[in-house]
């Protein structure tokens, strides 16, 4: 299944994408796509529902009709940085012997197609196409081989980066992650069943038509099995909570000179199969 929340912000609804690419009302159903909603067994409900018998809503989704985070009320926003070695080389770092974990605060979500806000006096904001995995049942020192069964689904991630306040400005990496809009979490979460070898998808990002981001999941050093039953060794997942597994390279940072996001531009995403984000960049 393809899942997603439409609507205004802040007041998105639950839905699915039929075979035609529209949404179908799932708000008769479930309260929101979060929570309890996240679970397997809900997830099982939903799969079984008929989406003709679903009201279709009006418009064309990411064309016409907003869709909001693909997820509801997330307690956790976590990501693994310098996860693929060649994104490591170019930002100068050695692959690390263990996953890096840093926050996105949750206040940082963002739809998959609304304005990215660089912080005010910004310079160095950067893009990162990344993996989403979104976390259904939930646990704490979960065992590398249940891993995946505790994945409700995945969906594209924009770890947006102010690379100042992260690198140049003290304490940790949060610091430069977690502004206003610089988590755009979907289009929609695709289940697993859909979702194909999640090891093995394309990955691209372009800035203004131009490519900058091409690469693949097959590159990651660490593999989602393994992220998920690390990231529990140190936290308890619940429905909901989102890690984004890291990026690949042609990252502003990366580039000589470095090249980072002035204002104006038009960012567009992607990974395989989980759908494309576009995001305008403007001034706050």
């Amino acid at each position: 299944m393809k899942l997603v929340r439409y609507g205004a912000k802040g007041a998105e609804k639950p839905g699915l994408i039929d075979g035609e690419g529209r949404v179908r009302d799932l708000s008769g159903v479930i309260g929101d796509l979060a929570g309890e909603a996240l679970l397997p067994e809900s997830l099982a409900r939903l799969a079984a529902l008929d989406p003709a018998a679903l009201a279709l809503v009006e418009g064309v989704p990411q064309a016409g009709l907003r869709l909001g985070p693909c997820v509801g009320s997330t307690g956790k926003f976590v990501a693994i940085g310098l996860n693929y070695a060649d994104h490591a080389a170019e930002a100068g770092m050695k692959v690390p012997e263990e996953p890096v974990i840093f926050n996105k605060w949750t206040s940082c979500i963002n739809g998959p197609d609304d304005d990215v806000i660089l912080p005010r006096g910004s310079e160095k904001t950067d893009w990162e196409v990344e993996l989403g995995v979104v976390i259904g049942k939930g646990g704490v020192y979960i065992q590398e081989a249940q891993a995946l069964s505790h994945v409700a689904g995945y969906c594209v991630v924009n770890d947006v980066s102010e690379r100042e306040y992260q690198i140049e400005r003290g304490g940790t990496w949060d610091k430069g992650k977690g502004c206003d809009t610089f988590g755009p979490i979907g289009p929609w979460l695709v289940t697993p069943d859909e979702a194909g070898d999640v090891g093995n998808l394309r990955m691209w990002l372009e800035i203004d038509g131009r490519r900058c981001q091409d690469g693949a999941t097959a590159t990651m050093v660490f593999k989602v099995p393994f992220l998920v039953a690390y990231v529990s060794r140190f936290m308890s997942l619940q429905p909901g909570d989102v890690i984004a597994t890291g990026t690949p390279p042609g990252v502003g940072m990366g580039r000589k000179p470095p090249a980072y996001l002035k204002g104006g531009e038009v960012m567009r995403l992607s990974v395989e199969g989980l759908g494309v984000q576009t995001q305008r960049v403007v001034r706050g």
